[in-house]
């Protein structure tokens, strides 16, 4: 499927989930590393806030990212993007409180730019219907991450071919200045190999998509 098409497929499924429930309903959007999680994900929200009724929220994982200055005191840097370089606790108190439907709720984000998480950008009002959670790890069933798949109503896994997504991921280290080689490295050392943990946690979605070159 192209975009577009994986944008409808998730609508076809999750705006009928949602009118048959009452309350907040939390959707959660996983798959491997540029796979298009975060397009998907905004759009999705963008999409479910034209229907009446609905209003929709779009809160990324990655804002749980460690700072560089902890992964650099932990011995992780090369690992970034790792499972065990995210707070995951903290990222499980974020879905409890969103579920909790508290009164408003601050999300973070991560910067592309800055390559560091930004605390209180996503501002989340208890009025809103849908929250779509998008990342990596949101089916990974050990240590903190344990408890994020009950915590989503509904999840959609969206995967892409690998080439399309090699491409991509070596698209946006050549942006943070590497050259082409390590680029490259970094690519099929750390990118691949967490892409592999993330593949092994696809049957426990409710539905997967797949997105085309």
């Amino acid at each position: 499927m192209r975009p577009p098409d994986v944008l409808q497929a998730a609508l076809d499924v999750v705006v009928p989930f949602v009118r048959a429930r009452s309350g907040r309903t939390v959707v959660g959007i996983c798959g491997p590393p540029a796979a298009g999680k975060s397009t998907l994900s905004s759009a999705l929200a963008d999409a479910i806030n034209v229907h009446d009724g609905l209003s929709s929220v779009a809160v990324p994982m990655d804002g749980f990212h460690l700072s560089n200055v902890e992964l650099e005191r932990l011995g992780l840097t090369e690992r970034k993007g790792a499972p065990e370089t995210f707070d995951a606790a903290g990222f499980v108190h974020l879905l409890r409180r969103l579920r909790a439907g508290e009164d408003l709720v601050y999300a973070p984000s991560y910067s592309r730019t800055l390559h560091e998480s930004i605390g209180g950008v996503i501002p989340v009002p208890s009025d809103v219907r849908v929250i779509v959670v998008e990342g990596n790890y949101l089916l990974l069933p050990h240590g903190p991450w344990a408890s994020v798949r009950d915590l989503l109503d509904l999840v959609l896994y969206l995967d892409a071919p690998d080439d399309v997504r090699q491409e991509s991921l070596v698209r946006r280290q050549l942006a943070k200045g590497l050259d082409l080689p390590q680029a490259r490295d970094w690519v099929y050392r750390s990118d691949e190999r967490n892409a592999e943990v993330i593949a092994a946690t696809r049957d426990r979605a409710d539905l997967i998509l797949s997105r085309g070159g």
